[in-house]
């Protein structure tokens, strides 16, 4: 099996060079046009992990772009959100067709010490998967590249005291534009997202079907990965359609069958408590009352 070389790229500079771009105008953000870009390997796939923000418009790249354990064909016009750390890897078509589009990139010096340094992680589609991107209508393409094209003016005029201040700024309206635009796309794919919940339902409802006593709870990112979802997109999906998180969804079925169990059977507290994943009883009075306002043996007492 052939080894494919994995690229590091810690600088915009080092970005720029393996794209066969120029020299960069800022040591620390650079607004890349995807006409533009020429990668500088012999190889048809680039793969890389990087030491920055990529914020990418685009339309009609050719090729397979992975990202995660998904790849993706961008035909249409729609955004990506890639942090640092994280393994990219790039099929690169050698047609003569040019993509278009726009790539933000920053390094995290650049929000060093600043709001969005504090708060760039509560954007949590950073961590969606590349089947997971953002699409856009026509009218919000126009509003996110006017903003892309603010922060290369900005920071092309000359870097003052100023610059940095305004193009975090820029990039903050970018970012809440984004968020307004995911809870379009979760609200206009009520079909898809419905069928979600449904599944959801099935898989909980099969995994508390016998004890669980070796398997223990489930996890938000185990209950991602039966959906074929990265655990942050689904987190959204479902705070979006219900309120809820995966982890309160999960308590939810929880405290369903433990109700079930308290109603119709004689097993005591701790047995339930073990039956449903729990490593200890406490845990389990502790969640049932934090969510009834009673204790499990007050709940059965009901009954009994």
């Amino acid at each position: 099996m052939h080894n494919r070389k994995l690229y590091t790229i810690d600088t915009i500079s080092e970005f720029h060079k393996i794209s066969g771009l120029p020299k960069p105008q800022h040591p620390l953000i650079s607004l890349v046009d995807y006409r533009l870009v020429e990668y500088q390997i012999e190889e048809s796939e680039i793969s890389w992990v990087q030491d920055l923000y990529f914020i990418g418009f685009k339309r009609d790249i050719q090729g397979k772009f992975h990202y995660g354990q998904s790849q993706y064909d961008f035909d249409e016009g729609l955004m990506s959100f890639i942090g640092p750390r994280q393994v990219v890897r790039l099929n690169i078509s050698k047609t003569e067709k040019k993509p278009s589009g726009y790539l933000l990139a920053f390094h995290p010096d650049f929000i060093w010490n600043t709001s969005l340094a504090k708060t760039i992680n509560n954007y949590k589609f950073f961590g969606y998967d590349v089947n997971e991107a953002l699409f856009l209508s026509e009218k919000e393409e126009e509003t996110l590249i006017g903003l892309f094209k603010a922060i290369e003016k900005e920071y092309q005029s000359g870097i003052d005291e100023f610059t940095q201040n305004i193009v975090i700024s820029q990039i903050e309206v970018i970012l809440n534009y984004c968020e307004r635009f995911y809870q379009r796309q979760f609200i206009t794919r009520k079909k898809t997202n419905h069928q979600v919940l449904e599944k959801l339902e099935i898989i909980l409802d099969g995994y508390f079907k016998d004890d669980v006593i070796d398997k223990g709870l489930p996890t938000a990112h185990w209950i991602a990965e039966q959906l074929n979802m990265s655990t942050n997109y689904l987190g959204s999906l479902l705070k979006s359609l219900t309120g809820q998180t995966t982890q309160q969804h999960i308590h939810e079925k929880l405290i369903e069958k433990a109700k079930e169990k308290l109603s119709t059977t004689a097993l005591s507290v701790s047995e339930i408590a073990y039956g449903l994943g729990f490593e200890h009883p406490q845990s389990f009075s502790k969640l049932f009352k934090t969510k009834t306002n009673q204790s499990p043996l007050e709940f059965r007492s009901r009954f009994h």
